[in-house]
């Protein structure tokens, strides 16, 4: 009774302070905005708006400094259900989700639901099969419960090394949002602005391990979801009038089919536009294709040709139209930029012909599934869609830093609700990324399209000058009107721009930026704090020394941290893939590596450290070769196995990793009754209980 009158109040202290915290930071909104109005340069607010958060989360992170361990680690096992729902929100709600759900879902329509489907249904495996049998089992990590349940440091080991290979993986996706962000809203190279944003990730997370990062991740959600629906409420609202987007989500839909009809009409003005605009796409992906076959059989011989050619055009056009100084910079760039081998001008050359096909193809419709395609391409699209939603459920139920946060609730009990409430806030933001998509999309479909060159808005010129892959309109047939396939917007782009393009002030910019930080910091932090517990806690302390004091494993830990943050930023700052397939590849990962592990452990008693050892091992290696010869950034590209993506690569790893662990359990000894009565312990918990099992 003495406990629960304990968390009781402890709750009613959070609730009071993040209240408090709430209304501060609506008064620091409507103190920015009067800035504004009063004529304070946006450059200056930007700052001010991404200054205010950073320093917002650095003293949570100050005032939450620990030495004791369990607080460091686990956050002293006392987070409420509700707010510890709204910390796995916050971790969950990633750059990819705050910045690229919407993004893909107005690039790819229906298809784009695969990611809605996954990361939502993920969570259902995770109240089923993990999330309270992990609370039961207690202790501080994932790779904890492998090294238990299976004995030895073999687990244990292959548990750390692939909590840091997806974790990798999925903070550089983090770190990549964040330099987006600072480099738009603070005028900083995206490289510069990826390190000046690591500083926001460490400070969340340096002094106070767990604990920091679970109450600074409280304050990152309410940033989050705010900054969220205020800009898709207001174009709901100045679309429809209807302030609930969700609900005027149909008819705008509706209207974007009728608009796509009208584009693809080659008898209307706009579709006839749009047709001589795909004309020269097709002229150009002919273009390079030729190029490409001339490559294959003229080879050195043929690329020196075509850079001669380059060269003379630029020649010609010096002496014949002086004044035409666009056609002759845009040649002299041709120059500049032309391929110095046969390998970067195959790879350049196939990426060109790739572009303008898409662009020289019809409006594909927004609701239609698996559009555009014929019969044995829309086969291909179904079966890469139904692995990207299994990869991405199994995966949610496989992520380290997911799973660590249920180990922080004062009981199993807890750690169930504490599910439902992630689910319920998670709800709320990608219930809500759809109706964003659509209503951004009728915005780009009636109100830029059509327009005027001379009269571009604002927003487009923005966020052209941060990176021209994100955003690029020009005037391909030159007659001054903007046509669909005249634009190129980047998914990462259409959330931080939403209220540029629906015209709110920019206050509500920063604010849209600040929440992307939010999401982008709070994910990075647990990815960080994860990499760097499995190093300090399971290497260091559970396989080198056992005797460490308290104070030097926390040492050991920031240390870690530290460098993981920094490899991470400059690895980022070389841009090794876009946000969404770079967070799709942890989920292959972790679904690979540790799914199977994870739920034979606990449901099955003869799964033994063989078995584990051969599951994790086969999983994650072949998850691992077959990104790595299919993605095209390593260069290899091999042919994909029945026509399945790399981002899907754990369609092969989850079934091998099965089929490892059950293969090599039966072929070996059976575990010891110490470890079969750990899983009795686990598999029925005293619903109350929070104590760790003793290992």
């Amino acid at each position: 009774m003495a406990t629960q009158s304990s968390n009781a109040l402890f709750f009613r202290q959070l609730s009071r302070y993040y209240a408090f915290y709430t209304g501060g930071f609506i008064a620091f909104i409507i103190f920015v905005g009067i800035l504004e109005q009063i004529g304070v340069p946006n450059k200056i607010l930007g700052y001010l708006f991404l200054a205010a958060t950073v320093l917002l989360y650095a003293g949570i992170g100050v005032m939450s400094k620990t030495a004791d361990v369990s607080e460091y680690y686990v956050a002293g096992r006392r987070v409420p259900a509700l707010f510890n729902g709204m910390a796995t929100g916050a971790d969950w709600m990633s750059a990819a989700s705050f910045i690229g759900m919407a993004g893909t879902l107005y690039l790819s329509g229906y298809d784009g639901l695969a990611f809605v489907m996954g990361w939502t249904g993920g969570y259902c495996l995770v109240a089923l099969f993990l999330a309270p049998y992990l609370r039961k089992f207690g202790q501080f990590t994932i790779p904890d419960f492998l090294g238990a349940r299976f004995g030895g440091h073999i687990p244990r080991m292959i548990g750390v090394l692939a909590a840091i290979l997806c974790s990798f993986t999925y903070v550089i996706a983090q770190i990549y949002g964040v330099g987006i962000i600072t480099s738009r809203f603070t005028g900083l190279e995206f490289s510069v602005g990826v390190f000046a944003g690591l500083a926001g990730i460490l400070v969340c997370s340096f002094l106070g391990g767990m604990k920091a990062v679970t109450w600074t991740q409280v304050a990152q959600y309410i940033i989050l979801i705010v900054a969220y629906m205020i800009p898709v409420v207001w174009l709901s609202v100045q679309q429809t009038g209807n302030p609930i987007p969700q609900i005027a989500y149909g008819q705008q839909l509706q209207k974007i089919g009728e608009r796509e009809n009208v584009l693809n009409d080659k008898t209307s003005d706009l579709g006839a536009k749009e047709e001589s605009v795909r004309a020269i796409f097709r002229e150009r992906a002919a273009a390079a294709d030729a190029r490409l076959k001339g490559l294959e059989t003229g080879g050195e011989a043929f690329l020196a040709d075509e850079r001669a050619k380059a060269e003379a055009k630029v020649t010609e056009l010096r002496a014949s139209n002086a004044s035409d100084t666009a056609a002759i910079a845009a040649a002299e760039k041709a120059v500049a930029d032309f391929p110095k081998d046969v390998a970067e001008a195959k790879k350049a050359w196939t990426a060109a012909k790739a572009g303008a096909a898409a662009r020289a193809a019809p409006v594909k419709p927004h609701a239609e599934a698996f559009a555009g395609k014929d019969e044995k391409a829309q086969g291909i699209a179904k079966k890469n869609f139904l692995a990207l939603v299994f990869c991405l459920m199994v995966g949610t139920a496989a992520l380290p830093h997911i799973l660590m946060r249920f180990y922080t609730t004062p009981s199993v009990k807890e750690a169930r609700r504490s599910v439902f409430w992630s689910l319920f806030f998670i709800f709320l933001l990608y219930f809500t990324a759809p109706a964003l998509a659509v209503l951004t999309k009728y915005d780009v479909y009636h109100n830029l399209v059509g327009s005027a060159f001379a009269q571009l808005p604002a927003w487009a010129a923005n966020w052209a000058a941060v990176d021209n892959t994100l955003m690029n309109i020009s005037d391909v047939n030159m007659d001054g009107i903007v046509q669909l396939a005249e634009i190129v917007i980047g998914g990462d782009l259409i959330v931080l721009a939403t209220p540029e393009i629906a015209g709110l002030p920019y206050v509500i910019s920063g604010l849209v930026a600040a929440g992307g930080l939010a999401a982008a910091l709070s994910t990075a932090d647990g990815l960080l704090l994860t990499i760097a517990n499995a190093l300090s806690h399971d290497v260091y302390y559970k396989m080198i020394d056992q005797n460490a004091t308290t104070t030097r494993r926390i040492v050991v830990s920031k240390v870690l941290l530290l460098v993981v943050a920094v490899v991470a930023a400059y690895v980022t700052s070389l841009k090794p893939g876009n946000i969404l397939f770079l967070v799709g590849a942890a989920f292959s990962l972790a679904a690979s590596a540790f799914f199977p592990a994870l739920v034979c452990g606990i449901f099955w008693k003869r799964a033994n450290q063989f078995g584990a050892v051969l599951g994790m091992v086969l999983g994650l290696g072949i998850c691992v070769y077959y990104m790595y010869m299919t993605y095209p950034f390593f260069g290899v590209n091999a042919p994909l196995w029945w026509d399945i993506n790399p981002i899907s690569a754990g369609i092969f790893g989850i079934p091998l990793g099965f089929i490892g662990i059950i293969v090599g359990s039966l072929v070996s000894p059976s575990p010891s009754r110490e470890v079969q009565d750990l899983v009795d312990n686990v598999r029925y918990p005293n619903l109350e209980s929070g104590t760790p099992h003793p290992i």
